[in-house]
């Protein structure tokens, strides 16, 4: 017969299926048995249908064959088999789909409602089926469809066309009889895929697709839940059941501990199993884990996240990014979904809709799974929140605070209350009658937070401190806002005014009044580094203390500041210098203050007190700055002052 060309119309598009759409070659063995498994599924169903009870599914196999010297690779299946018109309609058009077609037609197969339901065509194979272009010069399909007694052989060697030729029954027979073990020439059906590999060429290793090892590594990895048996040299290659598909009740916990360690080659069993299914709009099952540790790669540009994505069992995607949101990227698993169609590239993955419906779903099962695991497990939790807390957080600080719902009720960070782990809603449920915010304080550790003079005065009112001691974690505090509608409050911060009492904030109002010359002095001596100096409160045994207002905290500037990059060094907290007037330092600094400004002393002396003034608000302020973790500016000129005013 005389050679036809592609209905597809070109060259150029089938180049782009076999280019474009798959950028990985081994998925052609991946294509071509879900096709296979498609047809055993069809002459299955149409059985059953036909009322042989007596058909038994086992009977349906597929087989693989390789012949090194030949170059061949050869996929038979004795399933439903293709027609002349179906050969010409399924493979003489390119993404025409007769696995799609048949399944449209049961889905509106009123008379069949109950047999359809248990119908599962992977489907949608059209343009799969042309991935074998990828790795051979030459394709030979050989079919012969149930209940017929013809068979036909369709050959093509790519986008220059194909032929459809009719061949003696015998000869079709001879390539299955002992597949099939059958001797009639008209009970039995199947179709032979046979590709003749490419020539190896420098890059491309074709000749590894006839390897032992390869047919199998690649069965395992993308076919291995093909519900029929796939056998090479006498080998049942899949395992056929997957974990997922077996009801949850008949699975043991060590089960799906052994599958975890197994299939993502992890050492420890994992700390938390999710396994869930959904029927709607976007039907899928998924079965999640969640490690007993971080992977070694966690925090580096290495790490990817992401499920393995199957449809009707038949791999697609070894990670899938899209779905998980990067706060959950620790969560390893799968999703398995019927909805999903195989010939379809990466880039068009990302765009499906039902991909963002399985997802959506996956992240409110994800945060259900973790609160329980909180409330019922609270030191698993804890130990999972040390492995991957700061990803939580991350969640928290990313895209403005978009997932702060999600996020805030599965934080943790310690606090005054004996040091120990609480979530946001623990402390506010601890909150005094009379408070108003959420304190919290920034710090290299714990011990060091309690050093800050701030720290003492918060805790003599019964108020309880949230302490930060991750890099994030201010980011967060301030992405965040509120808990709630209760604002958070640093306790360095110039606006916390709730804990003072109002004859406290009286009676600094009037030193400030009569000490003002002085506080402007002082203000003036530091030139740039402060904003504002003025009397504080708060502190008791401590001199004087650095406060800031605005967004930065110094903190968050210590933390910006010790980035590698230029802008970071643009960011500075509005820095206030704040005074015990009670202390003797600030007296004495008073005395000199009116030294300085008395007409009776001689100049000199009163020159004099002015300089010492502006000495000791420059070592109060350095003071100040290591008290709150900051280094300092010039350590080399705070060491000469302290010297002098030793010697002095």
């Amino acid at each position: 017969m005389s050679k036809k060309q592609f209905k597809a119309e070109s060259k150029k598009l089938l180049d782009l299926m076999i280019n474009s759409i798959y950028t990985n070659k081994e998925i052609f063995l991946r294509e071509l048995i879900s096709n296979a498994s498609d047809a055993l599924d069809k002459l299955y169903y149409k059985t059953l249908t036909a009322g042989n009870t007596g058909v038994r599914k086992k009977d349906y196999y597929i087989e693989v064959t390789a012949d090194k010297e030949l170059r061949t690779l050869t996929i038979r299946d004795n399933g439903i088999g293709m027609t002349k018109e179906e050969l010409e309609e399924n493979l003489g058009t390119i993404a025409k789909s007769g696995s799609q077609v048949f399944k449209e037609e049961k889905t509106y197969d009123q008379d069949n409602t109950k047999a359809q339901k248990a119908i599962d065509i992977i489907g949608q194979f059209g343009v799969g089926f042309y991935s074998a272009f990828m790795v051979s010069d030459l394709v030979t399909v050989t079919s012969k469809a149930s209940g017929s007694n013809q068979a036909f052989r369709w050959m093509s060697s790519g986008a220059d066309g194909y032929s459809i030729d009719e061949i003696p029954l015998s000869s079709f027979k001879d390539s299955f009889v002992s597949y099939q073990g059958s001797t009639e020439e008209e009970d039995f059906s199947g179709t032979e895929i046979q590709l003749h590999l490419k020539e190896d060429k420098e890059g491309e290793n074709y000749s590894t697709f006839l390897e032992s090892y390869t047919i199998g590594q690649l069965v395992r990895k993308y076919s291995d839940y093909i519900r029929s048996p796939i056998k090479f040299e006498d080998n049942t290659l899949n395992t056929m059941e997957p974990i997922w598909k077996r009801q949850n009740s008949k699975v043991k916990p060590e089960d799906y501990n052994d599958y975890y360690k197994s299939k993502f080659g992890d050492y420890m069993d994992p700390v938390k199993v999710i396994r869930t299914s959904v029927e709607g709009v976007s039907s899928f099952t998924a079965l999640m884990f969640i490690p007993g540790h971080a992977p070694f790669d966690y925090y580096s540009k290495d790490f990817e996240k992401g499920l393995t994505l199957y449809s009707s069992g038949v791999m697609i995607m070894e990670k899938c990014p899209d779905l998980l949101p990067d706060y959950f990227n620790f969560v390893q698993g799968l999703v398995d979904s019927q909805d999903l169609s195989l010939n379809i590239s990466r880039e068009t993955l990302q765009q499906d809709r039902q991909l963002k419906n399985i997802a959506k779903s996956l992240d409110k099962k994800i945060k259900r799974e973790l609160e329980d695991f909180l409330k019922s497990d609270r030191e698993g939790y804890e130990k999972f929140f040390g492995n991957f807390g700061r990803q939580l957080k991350y969640g928290l600080y990313d895209n403005f605070g978009a997932h702060k719902e999600t996020l805030q009720d599965l934080v943790l960070f310690p606090t005054s209350k004996e040091k120990k782990l609480a979530t946001l809603s623990e402390y506010v449920e601890r909150m005094a009658e009379d408070q108003k915010s959420i304190y919290y304080a920034s710090g290299e550790s714990m011990d060091k937070i309690d050093l800050m003079p701030q720290t003492e005065y918060i805790k003599e009112k019964g108020f309880e401190i949230i302490y930060l001691t991750d890099e994030v974690d201010e980011f967060v505090i301030q992405m965040m806002q509120d808990y709630k509608d209760i604002p958070f409050m640093s306790i360095t911060s110039e606006d916390i005014t709730e804990s003072e009492s109002q004859e406290d904030k009286d009676r600094i109002a009037k030193e400030e009044e009569d000490n003002r010359g002085l506080l402007d002095m002082i203000k003036e001596s530091l030139d740039e580094k402060v904003s504002e100096v003025k009397f504080s409160p708060r502190l008791t045994g401590s001199c004087a203390t650095i406060t800031n207002k605005g967004d930065i905290s110094l903190e968050m500037e210590k933390v910006l500041k010790a980035m590698p990059m230029a802008e970071s060094q643009a960011f500075k907290a509005e820095r206030i210098l704040e005074l015990n007037p009670d202390h003797d330092v600030v007296k004495l600094m008073e005395d000199l203050y009116a030294k300085s400004m008395d007409e009776s002393v001689k100049e000199k002396d009163r020159e004099d007190a002015k300089d010492k003034i502006t000495k000791y608000a420059y070592i109060l302020y350095s003071q100040a700055l290591l008290i709150s973790g900051l280094s300092l500016e010039d350590p080399v000129t705070f060491a000469k002052e302290i010297n002098q005013l030793i010697v002095s």
